[in-house]
């Protein structure tokens, strides 16, 4: 039995990851798979479990229930590790997370299947957030440069595979199979985490704060259903979406109150002192924001005006997916070497705002190489700043911290995406309508009442005046979604510039006392034990 030293020193870091940090390691990226794969295979098989078990009319929900649990139970997931030790309550995320999905395999209406997805989505909340806090708990910040690659290959390996194994598993075995497949994965993980992750037990004293809980869960479902409902089920300016509307905003501003008194809060905001945390959760939010919607709109665009398949919508993202992961591998690799991290939020702050505009650009003429070459950049981008922005964070924050740390940076970028996919999502559709309505007329406005998009083999089966309208109408959407995210980006750039290079914990004897922010003193000394 061994304890490593104090997680902020760098003696650990200096030479290679004791044999069972490693495996730890490949049990976190299958947990942090699982959390990211799920929704995308779901996605692929909807068509079938709609077709055997019927409720189209709640389809929505499918996705809505697992979206809300996840963004609701993040903070929780968080708070619960930094009190009572982040071993269990991430082994209870994963046991939580793989009964939801059993049960949804199981589910025999679509009533059932919206549940269980909750059930599901509670344990998914606690998965990246547990990833993200025991990678901090175990490797010093300096280090931790190194397996940004790693994350964001699992990341891209999710995006681009998950409708490629969603279909596969769908043909050859069966909706129920898409829920199934994380029993295996998952079980592999809670092992390998059971047996060989060993961190020191916590027993706090204090009680769960149950009214920021309370306060928090009302506050963020409020938020995700404005989101998700705003001008699809409901008008923008609905009494519903205004009720949604004033509820999550009286929810959220009675937890901020409510925090600075709680004895334990859900989320301290005394971490918002730092600039550099408040800073990343900014960009952190703006890259959930860009990131979703560019993943929303770029297969619709080539399927829909270069004419690409359906089936192969995921491998359309790989331009960009892999620059990103990429980019990704060789910041994380400057950063441990130099120590230095400021260049990378600049850098990839600049390169989304150009890659955005270029896109923006996109009309009926543009070929896929140069569609291409623009999702690149935008990749570029994203690959500056997709795991710098989780390490700048757990930087800027005492140990004890680490936990709601994580969970707040997750729950920003959970927030962006959401936000992102609806703005773009009204701006898009309500410009693809008026498109459609000037070009083919009452024809136009039939075409698209129901949806603003269509897939490729009902495009095929339109009148050709009203295909070429509906290319340019999605061409049009998109140049006003991607401006829209190309203005957003730019406030990412302006706040990486405001980012204080506060040297990493572990870089050295220098940064080990090293306050973790400019303006907040939080210091690196606590330390962390790890038995090996």
């Amino acid at each position: 039995m061994a304890e490593t030293p104090q997680a902020g020193t760098g003696e650990t870091g200096a030479g290679k990851q004791p044999r069972s940090v490693r495996v730890v390691l490949l049990a976190l990226m299958i947990a942090m798979m699982l959390a990211m794969l799920d929704n995308m295979i779901i996605g692929t098989a909807m068509p079938t479990i709609v077709g055997e078990l019927g409720g189209l009319e709640h389809l929505s929900w499918v996705v809505t229930a697992y979206t809300l649990a996840t963004a609701a139970s993040t903070p929780l997931w968080g708070k619960l590790g930094d009190m009572y030790g982040r071993k269990g309550s991430f082994m209870t995320s994963i046991v939580i997370f793989l009964a939801g999905s059993a049960l949804s395999g199981m589910a025999q209406d679509m009533g059932q299947l919206i549940g269980f997805r909750a059930v599901q989505g509670l344990g998914a909340g606690g998965l990246m957030v547990g990833v993200m806090a025991i990678i901090g708990d175990l490797i010093p910040p300096r280090e931790r440069g190194k397996y940004q690659g790693m994350m964001a290959g699992v990341m891209a390996l999710a995006m681009i595979g998950g409708p490629l194994v969603g279909g596969t598993i769908t043909d050859h075995w069966g909706w129920r199979w898409s829920f199934y497949i994380n029993l295996p994965l998952g079980a592999i993980a809670l092992v390998a985490v059971s047996a060989v992750l060993h961190l020191p037990k916590k027993r706090s004293q204090a009680r769960i704060d149950y009214l920021g809980a309370a306060l928090l869960t009302i506050g963020i479902t409020a938020v995700v259903l404005v989101t998700t409902w705003g001008g699809t089920e409901y008008a923008w300016t609905s009494a519903r979406i205004m009720e949604l509307i004033g509820i999550g905003v009286a929810a959220l501003v009675g937890f901020v109150f409510w925090q600075t008194r709680a004895a334990e809060p859900i989320v301290p905001l005394h971490i918002f002192r730092s600039r550099n945390f408040t800073l990343m959760s900014v960009i952190g939010f703006i890259v959930g924001f860009v990131m979703f919607g560019a993943t929303l709109f770029l297969p619709l665009y080539q399927q829909s005006v270069q004419g690409a398949s359906a089936t192969n919508s995921g491998l359309l993202l790989l331009p960009m997916l892999g620059a990103m992961l990429v980019t990704s591998m060789v910041a994380g690799r400057v950063t441990t070497n130099t120590g230095r991290y400021k260049i990378f939020p600049v850098l990839g702050g600049a390169l989304m705002t150009v890659g955005l505009f270029l896109l923006s650009t996109m009309d009926t003429d543009t070929t896929r190489f140069t569609s291409g070459l623009y999702m690149a950049v935008v990749g570029l981008g994203m690959g500056c700043l997709m795991q710098i922005t989780m390490l700048v964070a757990q930087n800027s924050v005492e140990m004890k911290d680490m936990g709601v740390a994580s969970s707040s940076t997750t729950l920003f970028r959970t927030l962006g995406s959401s936000f992102g996919v609806a703005i773009m999502g009204a701006l898009f559709n309500h410009r693809v309508q008026d498109v459609m309505a000037e070009r083919a007329g009452a024809l136009g406005s039939k075409v698209t009442e129901s949806s603003a998009q269509l897939d490729a083999a009902s495009l095929a089966k339109l009148p050709e005046a009203s295909r070429e309208a509906y290319q340019h109408a999605v061409s049009s959407g998109t140049h006003g979604a991607f401006l829209l995210g190309a203005a957003v980006a730019v406030l990412a750039l302006v706040a990486s510039v405001f980012v204080k290079e506060v040297p990493l914990k572990g870089a050295g004897p220098q940064a080990a006392d090293a306050p973790a922010d400019g303006d907040d003193g939080a210091s690196a000394k606590t330390p962390v034990t790890e038995t090996v």
